[in-house]
């Protein structure tokens, strides 16, 4: 039985919608800062959306979007064959790329298991693969040395029950012990999980999937985990997707490269290093990480594209790291040309466009005591007045690409004047020394 077909629009809308949850602690809510403490000084991550789908080369949602059905979908379980070990290669480039962590989809919304799972033959090592891929890949990333966690699909279109649950009790519990079930399989058999990454409560809200019990076993089972809101409950970081929205509390944007997460062999709408990077800035101003995704081919191969981008991004975090690793949020914004990073006194000022022999920085409060270019350690001439910190005698040429980095050493944590500088002048007067 194929569930009832809804446009990727409304499960859009859907997503992310306010569940009812009880006034009472949570959850995860008395040791958080303890769990919470190396991803917040991580600021970067990999995702990665592998499949069947990732044989078609359609991307992910080709199931639903093109209406294919249940049975004619599962013959994609018998072509995939992915090479031994294909997320070494995944492990490797992550870690050059300066990401410090990894999350790939063990369940994404076409219910194929790439765990081994009692509850369904549907999954990876019953299936042409032969073998439990989530098992390789967090092998891996610990190889590595890097953090790693699994994304899982709580909506299902091949389960039976998977959208009938929401008007039928008796089908809601059978999905439910279902879902269950694959949580504790994943909490209970690889050892130590960093992040569960829960996607799409569609069709039932944080009750109706017992979202609370579910949060429960998965932290007695794995006390040190960190996990989302996509299951109806705020959890422990929000996810805003495409899209970096910064949040009160702790928040990780996660996009794609291109405009795809699973392998679409005929997107080459590529993001340059370049934006990769102003992306990570903003997000690492803004208190949050960067969870930037990879769409792996049918075999595990990496597109070329994701290679080339990610391997620049890592060069330029080779030289810069200092700027974004364990960052704290930054209350001073930039200008036309470039985005601020903070670590304790230092405020980083990251230039994209090179305006050339000076540069200003405008309506900072706090005293600058010392500049340099941080790719060189080289000195900065400087001058500050009320409105502004003059940068003198700069290179007319950027000395790094594509992003170059200046520290600016304060007397305290620099802050912003909360006035628009139009206000300033009118207040001080226009010629200010």
């Amino acid at each position: 039985m194929n569930p009832p077909r809804l446009s990727r629009r409304n499960y859009l809308g859907l997503m992310g919608a306010a569940a009812a949850v009880p006034a009472a602690a949570l959850p995860g809510d008395s040791d958080r800062e303890r769990r919470m403490k190396w991803w917040h000084e991580a600021r970067f991550g990999m995702f990665i959306h592998w499949g069947i789908y990732s044989v078609r080369g359609r991307a992910e949602w080709a199931m639903e979007s093109e209406g294919i059905p249940t049975r004619e979908y599962e013959q994609l379980a018998r072509q995939f064959r992915p090479k031994p070990h294909a997320a070494r290669a995944w492990a490797k480039l992550a870690r050059q790329a300066g990401m410090k962590y990894m999350v790939m989809t063990s369940k994404h919304h076409d219910g194929f298991c790439l765990f081994n799972t009692s509850t369904t033959n549907y999954c990876a090592p019953k299936q042409a693969a032969g073998r439990d891929l989530v098992s390789e890949f967090l092998e891996a990333a610990h190889a590595e040395g890097l953090r790693a966690g699994l994304y899982y699909s709580l909506m299902d279109w091949h389960h039976p029950d998977g959208a009938i649950c929401r008007n039928n009790e008796d089908a809601r519990k059978r999905f439910v012990q279902y879902i269950h079930t694959h949580v504790r399989e994943i909490c209970s058999n690889y050892g130590k999980l960093d992040i569960l990454w829960y996607d799409f409560d569609w069709p039932l809200d944080a009750k109706g999937w017992d979202s609370v019990g579910l949060n429960e076993m998965m932290f007695k089972l794995q006390p040190d985990i960190i996990v989302n809101n996509r299951n109806g409950l705020p959890g422990d970081f929000t996810t805003p997707e495409q899209h970096i929205t910064a949040f009160k509390r702790p928040w990780e944007a996660c996009m794609t490269l291109n405009d795809s997460w699973g392998f679409q062999s005929a997107d080459d709408n590529w993001k340059t290093p370049k934006s990769v990077l102003r992306n990570l800035i903003k997000c690492s101003r803004d208190g949050g990480n960067y969870l930037l995704n990879i769409g792996p081919t049918g075999d595990g191969s990496i597109p070329e594209p994701s290679i080339a981008i990610l391997t620049e991004t890592g060069r330029w975090l080779a030289r810069n790291g200092e700027s974004i690793y364990k960052a704290a949020r930054c209350e001073f914004m930039g200008s036309a040309y470039s985005y601020c990073t903070r670590k304790d006194n230092t405020l980083y000022v990251h230039i994209y466009f090179w305006p050339g022999e000076t540069a200003s920085i405008t309506g900072l409060k706090t005293r600058v005591k010392s500049a340099r270019l941080l790719v060189s350690g080289k000195p900065v001439e400087f001058r500050q007045d009320l409105l502004r910190v003059h940068l003198l005698n700069l290179p007319k040429e950027a000395l790094d690409t594509p992003i170059t980095t200046l520290a600016l050493e304060c007397d305290g944590v620099p802050e912003q004047y909360p006035e628009p500088v139009r206000v300033l002048r009118k207040r001080y007067g226009v010629n200010i020394s």
